[in-house]
């Protein structure tokens, strides 16, 4: 087994946490992006390459550890290692470490696949690719295994009319932007992770009536959360998002939220999230108040899932 190699370092700017004074989700996405670009050069796969080649790294499956909040001017950095190799994609883990403390923050784990840069076909990872992924391989430390999500196999695709059909509720709808994008106009997976998140205000409306804006002291955070990328939408795409209740604890509830492309009503992404309700002045969890748990009881969906 190998030691996990370093793939970036930065810190926790003020314009990357959200109203819960943290950062945000879709930038622990986005620096794992990053570290997933130098593990790339790692593997022989470096900028260089993949323009000579017209090829990239891209994740299809994320399954995302918070461990601990990271606040404004917090200190990082993430390390990473492989899992697995196969001829057509590799498991890799990466995890987010306190600068400060050397304890993890954040830990991922991504199927991720060599795909060419206009189609998105699948390609088979380069041979010496595979060679320098097997000189990388890691042990899963205990605490980047899942706790409260399962890494079961994805459901087939949903339609959007399923989800209309199942009663899921509207939560999101947009046009994809140009900055939402990487180079070849695709969308960026920080951003799929930015519309579940800036879809939950509007989720807690429609099924529980909380206005976060009238809340200072209670807020929520993510626990985990599994994405699954189905198709990466491109610039002017427009897309709407439909979340439901898979499963309601005493101080948990796990959400999916299934991305669909309008015009064409076919699935982008899903995922499920496991959350919690926070005490903003604590810091800690707050059990779900059992007339909640009776409401969001009430609304759980069977059969959904990733």
């Amino acid at each position: 087994m190998s030691e996990m190699i370093e793939v970036a370092r930065s810190s926790v700017q003020t314009w990357e946490c959200d109203q819960m004074g943290h950062m945000n989700v879709q930038f622990y996405m986005e620096k794992a992006d990053h570290g997933l670009a130098a593990l790339g050069l790692a593997l022989g796969l470096g900028p260089r390459v993949s323009r000579n080649e017209g090829a990239r790294l891209q994740v299809s499956d994320h399954h995302v550890r918070y461990l601990r909040e990271q606040r404004p001017g917090a200190p990082f950095f993430l390390r990473a290692g492989i899992l697995e190799v196969r001829d057509f994609g590799l498991t890799v883990y990466e995890e987010m470490v306190s600068t400060a403390s050397g304890e993890p923050a954040a830990t991922f784990i991504m199927e991720v696949q060599w795909v060419d840069d206009e189609t998105r076909e699948v390609k088979p990872v380069p041979a010496r690719a595979k060679a320098a992924a097997r000189e990388l391989i890691i042990e899963r430390p205990a605490h980047g295994s899942p706790r409260g999500l399962e890494l079961y196999d994805p459901r087939p695709a949903p339609k959007l009319s399923e989800a209309d059909e199942l009663g899921m509720v509207r939560t999101w709808q947009g046009q994809i932007l140009p900055v939402q994008c990487d180079a070849q106009g695709f969308l960026n997976v920080r951003h799929f992770v930015g519309i579940v998140s800036e879809s939950i205000p509007n989720l807690l409306a429609q099924t529980s009536g909380t206005d976060r804006s009238k809340t200072p002291t209670i807020g929520g955070a993510a626990l985990e959360y599994r994405f699954v990328y189905r198709r990466y939408p491109r610039i002017g795409d427009v897309l709407t998002l439909r979340s439901g209740l898979k499963q309601v604890g005493p101080k948990t509830y796990i959400w999916c939220h299934w991305l669909f492309d309008l015009e064409t009503g076919e699935s982008v992404a899903t995922a499920e999230a496991i959350a919690i309700a926070l005490d903003l002045t604590t810091r800690k969890a707050i059990p779900i108040p059992d007339d909640m748990r009776s409401t969001l009881e009430g609304l759980v969906i069977p059969g959904l899932g990733v």
